[in-house]
């Protein structure tokens, strides 16, 4: 699949021709886009900072997470989920499916490789990834060398950690939700979520059910929508609406249909935006909220709904209200981001937020051979649909390459005929 140069450069930097694409991330964006690679036979490599694949899942997610939409549409290309998975896998049923996946592609990444920087190189047009072993106490150098990278390290690489007032001094436990695991150790104390996405609504719920008493800041307004709407999922339905209806009339069915079955939720303080919840999506990039029991608990009291935060003391925090409450412990449910520029040199394809500049669904493929997968901020289906548009254009590159290849072969045989 690639092939070593036998030659170290003056630093003892070891360098590596790779023959295809080079693939920075082993998540369901990079095992997706090597699957579809394989099965056109071109070679590539991939690159993993971690030690195993989808270190997201299996590192950094609570343990009651369930997948949020239908597996139909969270499924990897070329490989369905198992008939016997629920509706709503749950992360060990994930990580299984894309520890099979891997191994039914033989997808093989180099582990314990962090990307330090990546150049396209004008003169060689080719593109240089140079990558630091993470893996034992002496840190070697690599670099790969090749003509197409493959940016897969998604939209959630790196935790989100706000800067607010006073919290250094705070005494109690700080932790970013991708730190979480389960609010057994909670139980009891008082623990204030900050966020209010999904995350921040799971972990309230989960601290809520393990005896905790969480509060949570609901700082700025969101959609919240029940998962499923007369048993069917409320994702899915509003994609079969989209056949038939614009956006705007789909937004306003929706959110009818969650009036009826949540009521009126700003009465508890969750204010709901001015736009709709799929028009929010697609211009602004906020997921709504899918809420799988958490507003029950916000109804009985059990999850305290509290405002903006204006400081942190060493044993309490002050709200925007005036308000100040006694906590335990914090939960920082702050959201993630992409890292792609603290490794890529490049500012043409990628925004200084670590995403494509081209909108959806036009952002996977940059100039050079720089491709981007898992950016659409449409989840899992948004990673299979970039896995088939970047390797279908690889191969059709790599296709003419060889036909090149074999004209070139083809001509000097008939001259050294002819001689």
């Amino acid at each position: 699949m690639f092939s070593f140069s036998g030659q170290t450069d003056f630093s003892g930097r070891r360098c590596v021709w790779v023959n295809g694409p080079v693939i920075v991330g082993a998540g369901p964006s990079g095992l997706a886009v090597s699957a579809c690679l394989k099965e056109q036979c071109i070679p590539y490599v991939v690159i993993e900072r971690a030690d195993c694949i989808a270190s997201l899942w299996q590192k950094r997610t609570y343990d009651r997470l369930k997948l949020h939409l239908p597996k139909k549409f969270c499924q990897l290309p070329k490989l369905p989920f198992p008939e016997d998975y629920p509706e709503y896998p749950t992360k060990k049923q994930f990580i299984a499916y894309l520890e099979n996946y891997a191994q039914k592609f033989d997808i093989k990444p180099q582990f314990n490789e962090c990307v330090q920087s990546a150049k396209y190189d004008e003169a060689c047009q080719l593109w240089r990834v140079i990558t630091v072993s993470t893996n034992g106490s002496t840190q070697t150098e690599t670099e790969y060398i090749c003509q197409m990278l493959v940016v897969a390290t998604g939209e959630n690489a790196e935790g989100v950690i706000p800067e607010i007032d006073g919290l250094q001094e705070f005494s109690g436990e700080v932790i970013h939700a991708k730190d979480y695991k389960s609010g057994e150790k909670y139980a009891g104390k008082k623990v204030l979520v900050v966020g209010c996405g999904n995350s921040g609504m799971e972990l309230s719920l989960d601290l809520s059910n393990h005896n905790a008493k969480p509060s949570m800041v609901v700082r700025s307004s969101v959609h919240v929508l029940p998962r499923e709407i007369m048993g069917k999922s409320t994702f899915d339905l509003a994609m079969m609406l989209m056949k038939w209806l614009p956006l705007w009339l789909v937004d306003k069915i929706l959110l009818i249909l969650t009036w009826f079955i949540l009521g009126n939720i700003q009465k508890y303080g969750i204010k709901r935006p001015s736009l709709g919840p799929l028009q929010l999506k697609n211009h602004h990039g906020k997921t709504p909220v899918l809420d799988i029991g958490a507003l029950d608990k916000i109804r009985s009291g059990e999850i305290a709904i509290v405002p903006g935060i204006k400081r942190f003391n060493c044993n309490s925090v002050e709200l925007v209200n005036g308000e100040t409450l006694d906590i335990d412990s914090v939960v920082l449910a702050t959201g993630y981001r992409s890292n792609v520029p603290y490794w890529l040199q490049e500012t043409e394809f990628f925004a200084k937020n670590g995403f494509p500049k081209t909108p959806f669904p036009n952002g996977w493929r940059g100039k050079k051979g720089l491709y981007a997968s898992g950016f659409t901020r449409r989840g899992l289906a948004g990673a299979f649909a970039d896995a088939v548009k970047i390797s279908q254009d690889i191969g059709k590159v790599w296709k003419e390459e060889l036909n090149q290849k074999k004209k070139k072969v083809h001509t000097h045989r008939r001259c050294i005929s002819t001689f």
